[in-house]
């Protein structure tokens, strides 16, 4: 019985070994070519990344978007390398289809609002409703200059010094006013003036300021309208344009100087008023 033992062991051994001489060359030349497409996979993913960058930023593409498709492209590169690599070694390729489908499904369901803000900053990357620099005011109430457009979150920083990061899927489903995409902005500002006042008179003396304001720009043509007939004052509206970095001390200037040169003209700018009468009975 021992012998016979021995013997089935034997046999079993040298199946073996002839099984193994039989299947190394293969096994060798499937790890060593796997080796080689990933050294030459990952050297190719490099080189594309290396051209792609030269290519956007030839483009003159915004930077944002740029690390984002490049990100996607290295990581959808890198996916396709592994799975010829593990094709190469035997593994069946269907098996990674039904692993990725399935966590693409449960990333999906757990990830929903998220891939919202994915797919806001997606829009907000490709159409370009604003860009790094642009003052924006939104219609939730959210006004500032623009910092950083991420691929979920939008930083915004407001004229008080303050951060505020929006969610892209927020931001890019509701309208925005961009005041400096165009490059220039007027400025629309009201001042009262009393009923009594010489219309004609006021328009010039302001229209006057308007004219020796150096950030003023000339075309579009400034205007000063009346615009509405108020319980103690007549409004005369002032629209002025000016480049970007000139427009907060155009406006600045134009309010002091407006009010200077209707005192010094005897213009009065009323406050809000109440006749009383008192009756004796």
């Amino acid at each position: 019985m021992n012998d016979l033992k021995l013997n089935n062991i034997e046999q079993q051994w040298d199946t073996f070994m002839y099984s193994a001489i039989a299947w190394a060359p293969k096994i060798i030349s499937a790890v060593i070519s796997a080796v080689l497409i990933y050294f030459i996979g990952s050297w190719l993913i490099r080189m594309v990344n290396r051209l792609l960058e030269k290519a956007f930023t030839k483009r003159n593409m915004d930077a944002s978007l740029q690390l984002f498709l490049l990100n996607i492209i290295k990581w959808g590169l890198n996916i396709m390398l592994f799975i010829i690599v593990v094709t190469q070694l035997g593994v069946q390729t269907s098996v990674f289809v039904a692993i990725i489908g399935a966590a693409g499904l449960a990333i999906g369901l757990a990830l929903q609002g998220s891939l919202t803000n994915f797919a806001g900053g997606i829009i907000i990357l490709l159409l370009k409703p604003f860009k790094i620099g642009d003052f924006i005011s939104s219609s939730s109430g959210v006004s500032g200059t623009v910092s950083a457009i991420d691929v979920f979150h939008t930083r915004i920083i407001t004229p008080q010094n303050q951060l505020i990061i929006i969610p892209n899927g927020e931001i890019s489903n509701k309208s925005i006013t961009n005041f400096t995409q165009l490059g220039t902005r007027r400025t629309w500002f009201d001042i009262g003036v009393s009923y009594h006042t010489d219309l004609k008179k006021a328009k010039e003396i302001l229209l006057e300021v308007i004219n020796n304001n150096q950030h003023a720009l000339k075309n579009p043509t400034p205007q000063v309208v009346v615009t509405e007939l108020r319980d103690s004052t007549i409004n005369l509206s002032i629209r002025v344009t000016a480049s970007n970095e000139n427009f907060w001390a155009m406006n600045e200037e134009l309010t002091i100087e407006c009010k200077v040169a209707l005192d010094r003209a005897g213009i009065e700018i009323p406050f809000p008023q109440r006749d009383i009468h008192v009756y004796n009975k």
